[in-house]
């Protein structure tokens, strides 16, 4: 093997903007087309609003206006505008901002001063306009390099700072903004700043009591006692216990960013709670039997947090400012005082919190035997490879994440799983392989999941028994047939995670793979159609004279073929739970015994297939 020369012609020093182009994941994590919600496109969005929202936290302007039409995004906000002659500056030098001045921002959400640089670079168009004491300023930009510089000029309009970019899809593909997702962005954004008022797309968001509309808004069942809500310098917390639920569920957050990965502010929350609550009783209850079924949100400000990726998911943070108290002492002081306090004047919460913990108990005493033998027939499995073929990336608590990088499939029969398991990437990917249709679940204990051999191995392979702290697949994607069989399995799985483990779906987590009902080839062309009217576009691309097969199953798509539709340009749609109904009335209503209502349904909803045989 020819050696490659190691000289001065090696070294090279790239401009910020090659830099960020050449390696994006190092500024907005992983790339994505916006099917999951921490895809770079909604990063890149953050990292602009971020800007504005430190506006507002420093009192400066009560509203953003916020707009995605085509895949161009403009955000305005009406805080002071940016120094005019620093517009170009902020948005295209590295280690250019305001925000390295803790008393100018002291606890600011964005912190290094590259999220609008980062934005810049990697957009085909993007467009700055800061308004300032009657004066406006313009630059306009294509893939960071400046390509109008506008000089300043007088204006009536009123001021703040309005940014406008559209990713560029060189690097993202073909991408799209999911509304949902957005949405879900910006009403965090409405909890943690109450007061503020966010209208995307001419639709207004606000809030008035902070995370105790959080919690009033995502919880969809019913809750054992009202939500408590304390607050405190640096600190906000809100929480419940809900029926009819088995794991927990957080939302935490560091000055103003949603820590969807948790860190140590929620570790410190989770064992705060957990003193706090034996305190009250005077009684070692266990951990688990406390938390069971909680419902909390959680938010601090910290000076100069530090973070484990720059797009701030996790918090690495153990000290509220430099050289100060810890942040387990503080979030542990707060709750002894405050839910203490609470408590003691609360007689009647207190007796259903205990009501609820002891509940907990009892069931997990009795459960004890049926989960150890469950945990062994999963080790067992599991060794002898029957299920899941694993890949090589885990999530390790103990180390740097690398579950943002994994991807586990479940799929149905041999045929299907073999394709996958012979095309799919070793290092990322990860097949499950279940054996005939689950059981449904609906209604069911929890006790069914330990019984049941499917779900018990299931839950095992996706490490989620004590929540999904430690979930060891960021995207779990359900790869079944696209008929009648499929969609019901698919249904079956759907319902076995919304009646367990809802916060996988809630957080984001489960997808259903897209893959083609058709291809359409002559003997120069293929391709490879998802519905009919893609079927009726290559046709007439090709011509009449052309076979066309009808993929009936996933064992039916050869492993070389499948390859593309489980790659780069793999199509997967996110589970997303819309806000029409509860979980509880959407699983009745679906998996529950029939009703005349759903029979109507399925009847005026029935939709018959073309001919494939008659073309």
């Amino acid at each position: 093997m020819v050696q490659a020369q190691y000289n001065e012609e090696s070294i090279r020093s790239l401009d910020w903007k090659e830099h960020i182009r050449l390696r994006p994941g190092m500024y907005i994590g992983k790339m994505g087309n916006g099917s999951s919600p921490d895809d770079g496109i909604y990063v890149l969005l953050k990292e602009v609003i971020d800007n504005s929202i430190d506006e507002f936290v420093m009192g400066n302007g009560k509203t953003i206006e916020i707009a995605i039409k085509q895949n161009k995004v403009t955000v305005r906000d009406f805080g002071r505008g940016i120094p005019l002659g620093k517009v170009i500056d902020c948005v295209s030098k590295i280690n250019t901002g305001a925000k390295y001045d803790s008393k100018v921002f002291k606890k600011s959400v964005g912190l290094n001063g590259v999220g609008t640089k980062a934005a810049n670079a990697l957009s085909s168009y993007f467009k700055i306009r800061s308004i300032r004491e009657g004066k406006s300023k313009i630059a306009e930009f294509n893939q960071g390099n400046i390509i109008i510089d506008s000089p300043i000029q007088s204006t009536s309009s009123r001021k703040g700072t309005t940014v406008s970019f559209i990713p560029d899809e060189e690097l993202f593909g073909k991408f799209r903004f999911l509304n949902e997702y957005v949405e879900r962005m910006l009403w965090n954004y409405c909890y943690l700043n109450p007061g503020l008022t966010i209208l995307f797309n001419g639709k207004k968001l606000y809030s008035e009591k902070g995370l105790y509309d959080l919690l009033e808004k995502n919880i969809d069942t019913d809750i054992l006692y009202p939500i408590i809500h304390l607050h405190g310098d640096d600190i906000e917390v809100a929480i419940t216990h809900c029926k009819n639920q088995y794991s927990e569920q957080y939302y935490s957050f560091v000055n103003g960013q949603h820590t969807v990965q948790g860190g140590t502010h929620q570790g410190a929350f989770r064992q705060a709670l957990v003193k706090t609550i034996r305190d009250f009783y005077g009684k070692n209850y266990e951990a688990s039997d406390i938390r069971q079924a909680i419902n909390a949100a959680i938010s601090i400000k910290v000076i100069e947090p530090v973070f484990e990726s720059q797009t701030k998911t996790k918090l690495g943070s153990t000290e509220m400012e430099p050289e100060g108290v810890t942040i387990l002492t503080f979030v542990q002081d707060f709750l002894k005082k405050n839910l203490d306090n609470f408590l003691h004047k609360n007689t009647e919460v207190a007796t259903i919190l205990q009501k609820k913990i002891q509940e907990a108990e009892n069931e997990r005493k009795a459960m004890a035997g049926v989960k150890k033998l469950a945990r062994e027939r999963a080790k067992k499995a599991s060794l002898h490879n029957k299920k899941l073929r694993d890949c090589r990336i885990h999530y390790n608590d103990q180390k740097q994440s690398n579950r943002a990088e994994s991807t586990i499939f479940i799929t149905e029969g041999d045929s299907a799983s073999g394709s996958i398991t012979k095309t799919r990437d070793i290092n990322t990917q990860a097949v499950f392989s279940l054996r005939g249709k689950p059981l449904n679940s609906f209604g069911l204990s929890k006790k069914v999941v330990y019984e049941n051999e499917e779900f018990n191995l299931l839950q095992a392979a996706l490490n989620i028994e004590q929540g999904i702290d430690d979930l060891r697949y960021n995207k779990i994607i359900i790869a079944t047939d696209a008929d009648v069989d499929g969609m019901h399995i698919r249904l079956l799985i759907i319902t076995f995670f919304l009646q367990f483990f809802p916060e996988l779906i809630k957080e984001g987590h489960v997808y259903i793979l897209q893959t083609p009902l058709f291809r359409v080839r002559n003997k120069k062309k293929t391709y490879y159609c998802y519905n009919d009217q893609e079927k009726k576009d290559a046709i007439l691309e090709i011509g009449t004279n052309s076979e066309i097969t009808r993929f009936k199953g996933l064992g039916e798509i050869s492993p070389n073929e499948f390859k593309r539709f489980i790659g780069p340009d793999m199509r997967i749609e996110p589970v997303i739970l819309g806000k029409e109904s509860t979980i509880e009335d959407l699983l009745r209503y679906f998996m529950g015994k029939n009703t005349k209502e759903r029979q109507d349904f399925i009847i005026q909803n029935l939709r018959v297939e073309d001919n494939i045989e008659s073309i």
